[in-house]
């Protein structure tokens, strides 16, 4: 007898002790003090090439308008980026006028701002520092004096005679002799040569963004290595468009606010009104705040130039009212829909961006960050930078439900189905998050990491979720999508049933046989799983609402021992559900077979784990032997409806003793 052989033992693998971060933490983090590094030093460089991709959204709408009218490319991208360069040249230079008629007046406001500070320093306020001055005085005054037993008497004989005055020195004066004419050009246009260059850099690279966007498109594809070009194709096209209208509406609206501001200024009679038109326009580009600082200068100018505070509080009034109808009446109805950037993240990214480019970075943060987001949202390898920034939940809505049933919280688990029934209806929310959460429970029931207790919350929540759902009709609702909402869902997240409703794929309700209606036509039987019976809940209600007669039956109903027992009168099909199959299902052969004997009655298995190897083998659905074999609530509700209004032939269930007779009988194709 041969000695059996050694054993290898496994390579020795390096274990990390804990709280040590592994090769790929360090390398993440080095990649980011990289990235960070270079967005610091390099932004004379990024500065103008993120410019340039900004305005690129903005122009690439009216560009793709003169293209409608039958212009090339060429003369499309040249006409739009001389009619933005003319706008800003002409907002710069009626800005400068402003500027310097505003600085040639501002000694005449002189007067008025010394009076009004007078007033106030005649009055209680201008009283109020003498008053605590006075105080500390006194108070340092009574710490610093000894007791006056303490203080010995001073003598007239010790007073010190005064020291004898110093001549006072004479006055000098120094006077810088007049600029020559090569001075001042210089202190004038030295100062305006950074500008000018990053502002030719800008459109400079905003002409090549332009005139070979589809070609950028490709290469960011190629490069982010996307699996499916045609809908990485797709999703970025629409993203480019949602981006390009978002930029150009908030382009417009803040515009619309600034002109708002500098008519109503020009009434009330501040000066310079155009130079803080453009000011509260630029500044309700920086989040929260940037309407606020916009209305101080302005406000401080009122005051110093009415010797009243009339045109102050005027002022005062044009902003608080006109602000907040701007942001809570007028952006939502022309946005329709959240910008896809959660408070928190607009907020660290105006810091952020004014710590790396300056106050340029401030005006630019929340554009720039929502063009990180979208990125997020329709590349993979990107995702991070959804989850950090958007607006999105942390988990995915499957994930969320099942958090809410460890939780047992039904309220907040109906709240949310609320909100997603409002997109998709009830058979695809069933499909989509309600069964795959109940699916994740099921794995981790498999796996014991659930204790009976937590498994108790589970049933409960999803039973009075079921419950509370019972009103809600299945049919599709209205798409909400806008075309103004600049971040659309992925892909990933649309409701993935392409299919019509339920509805609109069979025939009248008038045509189902009233046998099929009564109560008890359909039996659905739960598996053996512990959650196998809220998914048999979901189908009989849905099977209920699309007139049919149904009843639940518990797998203990079905057992060896129970089924002698059921009464199956009236069955006309038989639908079992099972969440969880694993191995080769002799139980499910037998089950089935004591059911056949029991009732002449078709049988459908719902194998709602869509990658089952049951699904995917059909040797393996030969030995079983029902007649039908689904991976979705939606698709059972239509087999079941066809094979009621006789729509569908009903086929012979196959013999498992006999592959070819198997093999021969026709079966339905499987869902894709």
């Amino acid at each position: 007898m041969r000695p059996a052989p050694t054993p290898v033992p496994p390579p020795e693998t390096e274990i990390q002790p804990p709280g040590v971060p592994g090769l790929s933490g360090l390398l993440t983090l080095a990649v980011c003090v990289v990235v960070l590094a270079a967005l610091y030093v390099g932004r004379e460089v990024f500065l103008p090439v993120v410019l340039a991709i900004l305005l690129a959204f903005v122009l690439a709408p009216f560009v793709e308008l003169l293209r409608r009218w039958r212009l090339s490319r060429v003369p499309a991208v040249i006409i739009a980026v001389l009619v933005a360069l003319s706008i800003i040249v002409s907002l710069a230079t009626v800005i400068g006028l402003q500027v310097a008629g505003l600085a040639s007046d501002l000694p005449r406001y002189q007067s008025t701002i010394e009076n009004k500070v007078g007033h106030l320093r005649e009055g209680s306020l201008g009283k109020l520092p003498a008053l605590l001055k006075d105080f500390g005085r006194r108070f340092d005054k009574a710490v610093a004096e000894p007791p006056p037993e303490q203080q010995a008497p001073a003598s007239p004989s010790a007073a010190a005679p005064p020291p004898p005055e110093e001549p006072k020195p004479l006055p000098v004066e120094v006077h810088q002799p007049d600029p020559t004419p090569a001075q001042v050009a210089r202190n004038v246009l030295l100062p305006l040569l950074g500008p000018l260059a990053t502002m030719g850099i800008v459109f400079v690279v905003l002409v090549f963004i332009l005139m070979q966007r589809e070609d950028l498109r490709d290469r960011m594809i190629r490069l982010f290595g996307a699996s499916d070009l045609h809908r990485a194709t797709a999703a970025m096209d629409d993203a480019a468009r949602r981006l390009s209208r978002y930029f150009l509406t908030q382009l417009a609206l803040n515009a619309s606010f600034g002109v708002v501001a500098a008519v109503g200024l020009w009434l009330i009679g501040v000066p310079s009104p155009i130079l803080w038109g453009v000011f509260a326009a630029l500044m309700r580009f920086v989040p929260y705040i940037g309407s606020f600082l916009a209305a101080v200068p302005p406000i401080l100018l009122a005051a110093s130039v009415d010797p009243g505070w009339s045109m102050a509080l005027m002022t005062l009034a044009l902003y608080a009212i006109g602000e907040p109808l701007m942001g809570h009446v007028v952006e939502p109805i022309v946005y329709g829909q959240s910008t896809g950037l959660s408070p928190f993240s607009v907020v660290i990214s105006a810091i952020f961006w004014t710590w790396i480019w300056g106050p340029v970075g401030l005006l630019i943060a929340t554009p720039l960050t929502l063009c990180l987001v979208v990125l997020g949202r329709h590349v993979e390898r990107l995702e991070f930078l959804d989850v950090l920034l958007g607006d999105r939940p942390a988990l995915t809505p499957d994930e969320n439900l099942y958090q809410r049933m460890l939780a047992g919280d039904p309220d907040e688990a109906l709240e949310s189905a609320e909100l997603l029934l409002k997109e998709r209806s009830l058979t695809s929310y069933y499909d989509e998050v309600a069964l795959r959460g109940l699916q994740l429970a099921a794995n981790d029931a498999a796996r014991g990491v659930l204790t009976h207790r937590q498994l108790d919350q589970v049933r409960d929540v999803i039973r009075a979720l079921v419950q509370d759902l019972g009103g809600h009709d299945d049919v599709e609702p209205e798409p909400q999508d806008t075309e103004d909402d600049p971040v659309a869902a992925p892909a990933s997240e649309k409701p993935a049933n392409k299919d019509p409703a339920v509805p609109e794929a069979l025939p009248e309700e008038s045509r189902i046989p009233e046998a099929w209606r009564a109560d008890g036509a359909v039996l659905c039987v739960a598996g053996r799983g512990p959650l196998d019976e809220a998914a048999s809940e979901m189908l009989a209600q849905l099977l209920k609402k699309h007139g049919l007669g149904i009843r639940v039956v518990p797998h203990e109903a079905v057992s060896r021992r129970q089924i002698f027992n059921l009464d199956m009168t009236g069955v006309q099909m038989v639908c079992i559900s099972y969440l969880e199959i694993s191995g080769t299902p002799a139980h499910l052969r037998y089950l089935l077979r004591r059911l056949k004997q029991k009732a002449k009655a078709p049988t459908m298995v719902g194998l709602w784990p869509a990658e089952d190897a049951v699904l995917k083998s059909e040797t393996m659905r030969t030995q079983l032997g029902a007649n039908y074999y689904v991976s979705s609530l939606r698709d059972a509700v239509v087999q079941c409806l066809k094979v009621a209004t006789g729509e569908e032939r009903l086929p012979e269930p196959a013999n498992p003793s006999n592959a070819n007779e198997a093999t021969a009988a026709k079966r339905l194709p499987l869902p894709a």
